[in-house]
């Protein structure tokens, strides 16, 4: 079974070449115009097309590429497109996706379209399941390109998911945290996802205090409370 998993892996990594996903991320180091990124992402989102390599394209009404700012500081990372976001084609625009807009905009106090968000995975897993780790490591690829393209100063991984395949770490989210990580030079904060949050009210003063750490990583004042 192990054999067969890693042909599965190989298989389609062969398949993302054809794609050119790896053309991104050998070009991580080198500076990009605004519009050089705006192209590659567009150039990019064009050699998706209309995925098929797991079975998620079967029930989904909408690839769910990502959104904002090319240029970005700050990139969210979260699980998987949900409902109104497989319906929207738009990442996090459904309640989860207004807290986190809540986060950015009343928090931080800057614009959605300042920063950049995108997810693990590109379609929406049936009944908002996790996704499963193939289906998580034939979408990496695509995420790695857009991170390569933005090549943002810090990255922010909301939940489980995000960390688990972005970072190949495998302890609770809980301990994970509040800790910065590194991805290919970029430091990762670790946080809850903002589904938790509806969950969990309480664990929005932990959110808050990692946010802010974000913000003094790139030189944002972090607001007063008055």
């Amino acid at each position: 079974m192990k054999n067969k998993f890693k042909e599965q892996i190989k298989l389609r990594g062969e398949l993302l070449k054809q794609f050119g996903a790896g053309y991104y991320f050998e070009r991580e180091k080198k500076e990009l115009q605004k519009t050089d990124k705006i192209q590659l992402l567009e150039k990019l989102r064009k050699k998706i097309g209309n995925c098929k390599l797991c079975e998620l394209h079967l029930k989904r009404n909408n690839i769910v590429f990502g959104t904002g700012n090319p240029e970005a500081k700050i990139m969210f990372i979260g699980e998987a497109p949900g409902e109104e976001e497989d319906i929207q084609g738009e990442p996090f625009v459904g309640r989860a996706g207004q807290l986190l807009t809540d986060i950015i905009t009343k928090g931080m106090r800057i614009a959605r379209e300042d920063v950049y968000i995108a997810n693990i995975v590109k379609c929406r897993p049936p009944e908002n399941r996790t996704p499963k780790p193939m289906e998580a490591l034939t979408c990496l690829p695509f995420l790695k390109g857009q991170i390569s393209i933005i090549s943002p100063q810090v990255i922010v991984c909301l939940g489980k998911v995000a960390v688990s395949f972005l970072l190949q770490r495998s302890e609770p989210i809980g301990q994970l945290r509040g800790k910065w990580f590194d991805y290919n030079g970029i430091p990762v904060m670790a946080t809850f996802h903002p589904s938790y949050l509806l969950r969990t009210p309480s664990a929005k003063a932990d959110v808050w205090k990692d946010i802010q750490e974000v913000m003094k990583k790139v030189g944002l004042p972090i607001p007063v409370k008055k």
